[in-house]
């Protein structure tokens, strides 16, 4: 049986469950959403990439980490763009990626984004590539 306490901390009952505080920033960010995209031509085969993520960071500890461009089907990654640190005060948050090579005849990606805690799940976008 799991071990329950409540405690009243500045007017709140916070509940722990086996040593876990119930509410806490780590069990409330859930996973990282892509929200929006916007796609530029940079030259032949070429785009820059501007996504929108929505995650709840809490912290180093959980945290959006990163974005993927990915084939239309999912299954290759055609480019990913690290994100550095937590963005607990900018949110939701638009990070860039230029340079990046599509395949010829690529007419459509998906983009999805990763947290350090769930990894991918959240919500992704599928993007037309416009010639």
């Amino acid at each position: 049986m799991a071990d329950f306490r409540g405690f009243l901390i500045g007017g709140a009952i916070i509940a722990a469950v086996s040593g876990g505080l119930v509410g806490a920033p780590q069990a409330r960010a859930g996973e990282a959403d892509v929200v929006g995209v916007v796609v530029r031509a940079d030259g032949p085969g070429t785009y820059s990439f501007d996504v929108t993520v929505r995650h709840a960071d809490a912290g180093w500890k959980h945290y959006a980490d990163r974005w993927e461009v990915l084939t239309a089907d999912g299954k290759t990654v055609l480019a990913t763009r690290t994100l550095l640190h937590p963005h607990e005060d900018e949110q939701p948050f638009t990070r860039s990626l230029a340079g990046v090579r599509l395949p010829p005849g690529t007419t459509v990606v998906v983009v999805r984004a990763h947290d350090s805690v769930h990894g991918y799940g959240g919500a992704e976008k599928r993007v037309k590539i416009g010639r």
